[in-house]
């Protein structure tokens, strides 16, 4: 459960699940159909698990609307999360970037923070990317301007003003995926 929770709206499909947990298909389709029917029955609980084509995806049951509703409108949901505050930095400092580089830089998938900024009007697609399979670049938008009160990307601290007690280290070195 812990893989669609991560996966958000994405969705994650069989042969991944497969993949990741070193299983066959078969034992992924015999464990989601388990944890669909236990997440039904549980009248506690307030997910389900859905399939959209091959994709399984963790969301709210619809029982739950209402009171969703109303804490979205209270303005308590109104906070950006430690994920999506690290995405919306990347994005400020290294823009134009794709999903994948912000992916790299961070060591975890993005894809549910970039769809929050973009829902929250912080960051926008801003064309393609010249490579195969040409992905969306990002870059802030004038909303993110007006929010944090500044005219040019100028204005945000230095990344060599961000300091550690080793000294000052560069937050957006390139990551390697190596054997590390």
């Amino acid at each position: 459960m812990a893989l669609l929770f991560v996966a958000g709206d994405q969705g994650i499909t069989e042969a991944d699940l497969s993949t990741l947990l070193g299983i066959e298909k078969s034992a992924i389709r015999q464990n989601i159909e388990q944890l669909e029917i236990k997440l039904q029955a549980d009248k506690d609980s307030g997910l389900q698990l859905v399939r959209f084509d091959k994709i399984f995806k963790l969301v709210t049951k619809s029982e739950f609307s209402d009171v969703l509703t109303r804490y979205f409108k209270s303005g308590l949901g109104t906070k950006l999360s430690q994920a999506a505050l690290e995405v919306l930095s990347i994005v400020a400092y290294k823009q134009p970037i794709t999903r994948i580089e912000i992916d790299d830089i961070r060591g975890v998938q993005s894809s549910g923070s970039v769809n929050t900024l973009i829902a929250r009007k912080l960051i926008k697609e801003a064309g393609k990317k010249d490579v195969p399979g040409h992905p969306n670049l990002y870059v802030v938008t004038d909303y993110f301007y007006d929010y944090f009160g500044i005219k040019d990307l100028k204005e945000l601290p230095k990344i060599e003003d961000f300091e550690t007690p080793e000294g000052n280290i560069d937050l957006f070195d390139d990551v390697s995926m190596g054997d590390a």
